[in-house]
């Protein structure tokens, strides 16, 4: 698991948009969802509830959220 991806998770679930998330990463909307659906892939289980309208984490995204959280402090602090 990569940081870029904990980033990409956090980013998207303050944001809770595809299109301002990637915005702020500096990133094309497109690339911002492949990275999400290959953590999604990589962890075997849905982060993320997508419709046309609206963007939550289930569950499972809201504990990586967590942890991605605290990854990204202690790699910031480093």
């Amino acid at each position: 698991m990569e940081l870029r991806h904990l980033r990409a998770l956090a980013v998207l679930a303050e944001e809770l948009s595809f299109t301002r998330a990637a915005r702020r990463l500096g990133i094309a909307q497109p690339a911002l969802s492949a990275q999400i659906s290959r953590l999604e892939r990589r962890l075997g289980s849905k982060l993320v509830d997508r419709s046309t309208r609206s963007v939550k984490l289930t569950p499972a995204g809201h504990e990586l959220l967590v942890r991605a959280r605290r990854a990204l402090a202690e790699a910031d602090a480093d």
